[in-house]
This record gives structure tokens, sequence and C-alpha cells, in this order.
């Protein structure tokens, strides 16, 4: 049986105690696990994130969560603008595997010299890709990690990301329908 790296039980939660987003909500991933968090805009989907991460506090249930880290939506907002990739990957990361990981990720290392604005979508996305497993999670949280690529670049950054489960659990936030059922193994639809 493969190692849990995060259980959500009974999870209640909402902004407003006359709507909640999540009742009595339970979920559980392993590492070698893709599950795909569905659902419209404002169902909860980066909420439960933010209660992952511990950004927000559940009214009620508990969340358990190993080491983990993060690939969010837009890879221009998630590195600051005036420091270069390698220095912002340095400063939360260790850089051992470095070289091996950007093969893996197909990514020039010398692209980690320059600054995001620098870089296309796909590469700053494969940057953060490299930066989140650096991290040497045992869970990573994917909010929308193709959204800002074209349909060609989002499936080889996914199979790229995919390529990790030996050591991770993948929770991936989606609107992707087709996205999810490639590529998960449980699919949630959040209803609003």
């Amino acid at each position: 049986m493969n190692k849990e790296v995060l259980r959500v039980e009974n999870l209640t939660f909402g902004y407003k105690n006359s709507k909640l987003l999540y009742n009595n909500f339970s979920l559980h991933v392993n590492v070698g696990e893709v599950v795909a968090i569905l659902g419209a805009s404002g169902s909860g989907k980066s909420t439960l994130f933010e209660l992952i991460t511990g950004n927000l506090k559940p009214k009620s249930g508990t969340i358990g969560a190993m080491k983990l880290s993060q690939i969010f939506q837009d890879p221009y907002t998630s590195f600051h603008p005036t420091y270069t990739i390698i220095n912002q990957i340095s400063d939360v990361a260790h850089l051992e595997g470095l070289h091996q990981l950007c093969h893996a990720l197909d990514l020039d290392p010398d692209v980690l010299a320059q600054k995001p604005h620098q870089l296309s979508g796909g590469q700053l996305q494969r940057c953060s890709i490299l930066r989140a497993l650096l991290m040497k999670p045992d869970l990573i949280l994917a909010d929308e990690p193709t959204s800002a690529l074209d349909n060609i670049t989002g499936l080889h950054v996914m199979q790229l990301l995919m390529q990790f489960l030996d050591r991770v659990g993948i929770l991936l936030i989606t609107h992707d329908k087709h996205l999810a059922s490639w590529c998960s193994d449980r699919m949630i639809e959040l209803k609003s």
C-alpha cells in the first residue's frame, strides 16, 4: 500500500455561516495518485488548497498533510519579477539534483539565470514545477497548472509532472474534464 500524503476528514467550511462550501467533506491522496478536483468558479477549489496549506482554518474537521509544495495557476505571478529564477528557487529549495530535473523537464538550465518576463509561459511553468519538485515534497498541490498554456504544451507539462508519481501524490485543480479523466486516478466534482 502506498504512503498516504493527505487526509481530509469531515471538513466543514464556509465564508458565511449561512452558506457552506464544504460540509463533512473527506478526501485522501496517496503517493502515486493524481486526484483531480473539478468545479465551476466559486465552487471552492482554490479555497480547498488554502485550507490544506493552513492559510484558512476549517469550522470543523481535520486536515493532515505531509510535506507539500505548490504549482500555481499563473506562473508569472508565482515568481517575483525582478529576481532571477535560480535565486527564487534557491530561496525555498536545495539545488541537489537540479540538472537531472532540468533534463527530465526538458528545461535548459541556462534559462534559470533569467528573470520571469524573459521566459515563455511554458518555460516558466516548467520552472514552477522544477521549484516544486526540488522542495522534495510528498504532496504537490497543482492549481490549474496548464491553464496558461496551449493544449500541446499543457499536455507535455502534465506528462512531465506525472513522471514523479513514484515519490509524490498530486492534488490537481482543473476546469478541464478531459485532462482530469486522462491523468487522474479519481475525480471529485464540487458543486457551486
